[in-house]
């Protein structure tokens, strides 16, 4: 089963569109040059790509985790909770680092992080920040980014067929063939 066309208020990626803007992301920043410590991603929607280019630059991987979009099945920003601790694979956090998410929406998540590594984390001497999508509605920008959308589309990730996806069905979706994998 093929994605449905995108349009001005829908953007569908596949996992080889989504893994392609990962590797083109890790680029952009290679090329620029930058030479951080370590990576801190925004749970959920920076973790992979965090994880791809922690791997890729070889770098410790931080695990920040935000919500702020739990209204309307997830549609809808409400408050912004940020974690009060930052899981990270080796040493802590300092130096120069770079911020990854997935995208960069209205841009007040992404502000109130910097904000808050900044103050909590007085070690930091640089920080840049990296995402895949820079929606046009967006308040900040970040260093690097892959794609701008001035229609501000909504985002369909797929990952996002785990979403509905709750334990009892596993058997179902597996016989009937039915994975995200395939899109």
């Amino acid at each position: 089963m093929g994605m449905p066309p995108s349009t001005d208020r829908d953007l569908w990626v596949s996992w080889s569109d989504y893994h392609r803007l990962i590797e083109q992301l890790a680029l952009k920043v290679y090329e620029s040059k930058y030479r951080f410590d370590a990576i801190i991603c925004l749970a959920r929607g920076g973790v992979r790509v965090g994880d791809v280019l922690s791997r890729i630059f070889d770098v410790p991987l931080g695990i920040l985790a935000t919500s702020s979009y739990r209204e309307a099945a997830g549609t809808v920003q409400g408050h912004l909770d940020i974690a009060q601790f930052i899981t990270i694979t080796r040493g802590s956090l300092e130096g120069r680092i770079l911020l990854v998410d997935d995208m960069v929406d209205t841009g007040f998540t992404f502000q109130k992080v910097y904000e808050h590594l900044l103050k909590e984390f007085p070690s930091i001497e640089e920080m840049r920040s990296a995402v895949l999508w820079l929606k046009g509605h967006a308040t900040v920008q970040p260093d690097y980014y892959c794609e701008y959308l001035p229609t501000n589309p909504w985002i369909h990730q797929p990952f996002e067929d785990y979403d509905s996806l709750r334990p009892h069905q596993l058997e179902s979706w597996i016989r009937k063939g039915t994975s995200s994998a395939d899109s």
